[in-house]
């Protein structure tokens, strides 16, 4: 189609002409585009169904020499469904995460009808901004936006074992000034010698010293400082222990071994956790207990209903402190801390010790001795391949996998408590001996698959990151990254389930084409 031009020539619908041709630049578009350029104007439909234009001030250069309209969408995030016109100050599809700012430079009008207003997104990757304006409060915006990673980062070796250097315990247990019965509990549960974190840690904790013990996990950190916590408390019965961690699955899991390690030694725990009865908790509580074990909200939760008072808690411990940090309990933990006395003996334990650990460390430690054990990178123990899957087979790559005889224990990572459900339920529907541990479980259904697993009557389990963040799990096969982490750091702790100890393990990436 052919039309005419303000010079009188012709020219092709959709083409650009004359002395605005020539500002414009070489273009690459072919003709027929359902936008063209007439006059000043920026991009627009024909006069029939023009829903959408632009003055020529208010566009952007593009790539190809030509001006962007304002509402351009970009093909990595949704376009505008909804065909409404726009006003001068949206932001269709926009790949800019602060897609307000960029609404506000661009002015015009909107009919309220439509949502008018400045910085309004519509598909942005702001997920809380946007939204059809006006009175209807904003939508969720677009998808988020898969993380991009450097696929070569996925894969590497399982480094061949050299001869490493042999760690000689500087104490037995007998060595240590604790109680005899607790001597003879550690001997029934045949531990030998202390591990290298215990070794070092546990003279300093008996002594009374604050402490950093900066480990990971499965290297024994809970018996660092459960053994002379536990010995303190047999020697004082007005000792109180308060031990925050950031999972549900791993208070259970200290609580687990406070029970075994404090036999016929007369000390009682509460576990305080989401997921179990309230009720039955405040019960427990009313009770003398020395220990109370749990995460920092729902500690929280009984404080401010009065049915937990930490006035005279003198011994604190904080595991995992990393993760607590990174999962935004900085406030609880601050308040919870702060209730506690102020000569109170403080043990933060932690793989890392990043900047927010350390200003909590400096705020409520007094003069801490730091334990730090030279341990081998959890990755040098763990082979890491990717697979290339195409949209819609990855089930089916996952299932060829799982029937190799290899997969003998298999930790599947997937990133919402909903896709590690459904993902569950379809192994589970092909045969498998599969389950998936998520938030929409009760308490005791979690322990439960959790258990099964531990005991190899479930091979497969599926799980997220929060959930299975602490949990030592033996004899782990294969860790498969379902579904990509949020961070580089969440994947090594999600490949750290495996290849432990001495053995080596394999973590497998799944990457759609």
């Amino acid at each position: 189609m052919f039309r005419k031009n303000d010079t009188g020539g012709f020219r092709k619908k959709g083409s650009y002409s004359g002395a605005r041709s020539q500002e414009r630049g070489p273009q690459k578009r072919s003709g027929g585009s359902k936008y063209s350029t007439e006059g000043k104007s920026g991009y627009s439909r024909d006069a029939k169904t023009s829903g959408y234009s632009r003055d020529a001030k208010n566009s952007r250069p593009n790539r190809f020499g030509g001006q962007k309209p304002a509402y351009a969408t970009s093909t990595k995030t949704n376009d505008n469904r909804g065909g409404r016109p726009s006003s001068g100050n949206r932001s269709y599809g926009s790949d800019n995460r602060r897609s307000a700012d960029q609404g506000k430079c661009q002015g015009g009008f909107a009919s309220k009808r439509f949502g008018g207003g400045g910085g309004r997104s519509f598909g942005s990757q702001n997920r809380s901004g946007g939204g059809w304006g006006g009175n209807r409060g904003g939508g969720r915006g677009g998808r988020m936006r898969t993380p991009h990673y450097d696929h070569n980062q996925f894969i590497k070796k399982a480094e061949l074992k050299k001869k490493e250097e042999v760690f000689v315990t500087q104490n037995t247990f007998d060595d240590f000034a604790i109680n005899e019965k607790l001597k003879k509990t550690i001997k029934l549960r045949k531990y030998t010698s202390p591990t290298p974190i215990q070794d070092g840690a546990i003279n300093h904790i008996l002594k009374g010293s604050d402490l950093i013990g900066l480990a990971n996990t499965g290297t024994g950190k809970t018996g660092a400082f459960l053994i002379p916590l536990i010995d303190k408390v047999c020697r004082d019965r007005k000792q109180r222990v308060l031990i925050l961690v950031p999972t549900r699955e791993l208070a259970l899991q200290i609580n687990e071994e406070f029970t075994a390690f404090s036999v016929g030694l007369g000390i009682r725990s509460t576990i305080c956790i989401g997921g179990l009865d309230m009720r039955r908790q405040m019960r427990f509580l009313r009770g003398h207990n020395q220990f109370v074990i749990g995460t920092p909200g729902r500690v929280t939760d009984l404080v401010k209903r009065k049915m937990l008072n930490l006035a005279d808690v003198n011994n604190v411990v904080l595991d995992e402190v990393d993760r607590m940090l990174d999962m935004g309990f900085i406030k609880e933990i601050t308040y919870l801390l702060s209730l506690t006395q102020k000569n109170k003996q403080s043990l933060f334990f932690s793989a890392t010790m990043e900047k927010k650990a350390r200003e909590l460390a400096l705020q409520f430690l007094n003069n801490p001795i730091t334990v730090q054990i030279k341990a081998r990178p959890t990755s040098e123990n763990v082979e890491q391949d990717v697979v290339f899957v195409k949209r819609g087979e990855k089930m089916e790559v996952l299932h060829d996998l799982l029937t190799k005889k290899e997969y003998e224990k298999v930790l599947i990572f997937g990133k919402t408590k909903h896709g590690a459900k459904r993902l569950g339920k379809d192994l589970g529907d092909r045969g498998f001996k599969a389950g998936a541990i998520h938030g929409d479980l009760t308490q005791g259904q979690r322990q439960r698959v959790l258990k099964n697993f531990k005991e190899n009557h479930l091979t497969i389990m599926v799980a997220t990151d929060v959930v299975a963040r602490g949990l030592d799990i033996e004899n782990v096969t294969h860790v498969i990254n379902y579904e990509l982490p949020a961070t580089y750091d969440d994947y090594i702790h999600r490949i750290g389930r495996t290849g432990r100890g001495s053995k080596t393990g394999k973590a497998l990436t799944f990457i759609e084409k």
